[in-house]
């Protein structure tokens, strides 16, 4: 299929629906509205539904009733949008249900202000909502692999029955680059007649399915959490993805960095490297759950001196470096939040810094 120049927001929303994702609720937030627009003329076109909520807390209770009947549902927001939807969030891990969440971020804490951030990267990966839950978060650097992302999104929900967040920032919503819908990302619904509230009837059973996350007795609740934490345990075996750049190369420093923020820090590697100083970087496409190993390894070279740990936050993703470094090099971070985006010449700066 040939490619097509669109908008990340757009992009993201016809993702969804070739996925087979044909409900999306939602509630307006830049700098992601531009997905509800776009949905809500598209799903008219193909039979499905689009429905505004009157809170991002409605939206995510709508989320979780068309996941409970086991229909393939789907929300956009931003960072103070995903706030209110984390009790739900929390709800449907408990509830043991898939659902798609994607969270466009913008700066903060607070109402912040609308342009890109990576400030969400804890909420999302140490557990949005009350209790011991997680989330399978994926990170895309461009609008393709968004894409892709969001198609690949609901059959891993579904293999998991839990919540998978993509977590994205407002230049990944905003920017315009050629996307390809690829065929072979196309999946069918699972069998959910063993689990969803989908209709005695339906599924020509006399047997009721009740999904709940209420446990009274301690025992039981221990025993509920456990399985959950066999789901999260499953995918830090299975779900470890993550692109290696310049690792061949005899560097002196490792950057770890993600999302958007990567690509600005590949520039500057190649600039460096026109310059003769070798730098590599560890890229997370999921960042839970989080590539320890890769980055371990990666410091094992003889060459490496120092990690740096890039991003649009105040150093949100560092103790996840410094957990996978385990100590054998110094880690520092650099970074900027508030809608900056750190310049190639900043980065060379500071990569220069520690390697020196």
């Amino acid at each position: 299929m040939a490619k097509v120049l669109m908008k990340g927001n757009e992009a993201i929303g016809e993702a969804a629906i070739r996925a087979g994702c044909l409900n999306y609720f939602a509630y307006p937030i830049t700098p992601q509205s531009e997905v509800a627009e776009y949905l809500s003329r598209r799903l008219q076109e193909v039979g499905g539904v689009f429905l505004q909520g009157e809170s991002e807390v409605a939206v995510s209770y709508m989320i979780l009733g068309a996941a409970a009947a086991g229909e393939r549902v789907f929300t956009t927001s931003s960072s103070p949008g995903i706030s209110l939807m984390g009790e739900a969030i929390s709800y449907i891990i408990g509830d043991q249900i898939p659902a798609v969440f994607i969270n466009i971020m913008r700066g903060g804490p607070g109402l912040g202000g609308i342009l890109p951030s990576q400030a969400d990267y804890l909420q999302a990966t140490k557990g949005i909502g009350h209790g011991d839950g997680r989330m399978l978060v994926m990170a895309p650097a461009s609008v393709q692999e968004a894409v892709e992302m969001v198609m690949r999104a609901f059959p891993l929900a579904e293999k998991y029955r839990n919540p998978v967040m993509i977590l994205g920032d407002g230049l990944i919503g905003q920017m315009m680059e050629p996307v390809e819908f690829r065929d072979d990302l196309k999946t069918e619904p699972s069998n959910k007649d063993d689990w969803a509230t989908n209709g005695m009837d339906t599924r020509k059973s006399e047997t009721r399915n009740l999904i709940r996350s209420l446990f009274l007795e301690p025992e039981v609740l221990n025993q509920h959490n456990l399985v959950l934490k066999a789901k999260y345990d499953r995918m830090k075996k299975e779900e470890i993805r993550y692109e290696a750049y310049n690792t061949e190369a005899e560097y002196k420093v490792l950057i770890v960095s993600y999302g958007t923020m990567s690509r600005v820090c590949r520039t500057a590697i190649d600039e460096l490297k026109a310059d003769g100083l070798e730098v590599a970087m560890i890229r997370p496409q999921n960042v839970f759950p989080f590539p320890e190993k890769a980055v371990e390894d990666a410091t094992a070279k003889e060459s490496c001196r120092a990690v740096a740990s890039i991003e649009m936050s105040m150093g949100q993703m560092v103790e996840d470096v410094e957990r996978s470094v385990k100590g054998k090099l110094p880690v520092s971070w650099y970074g900027k939040c508030g809608g900056e985006v750190p310049t190639p010449e900043e980065v060379m700066e500071e990569v220069r810094k520690l390697a020196n």
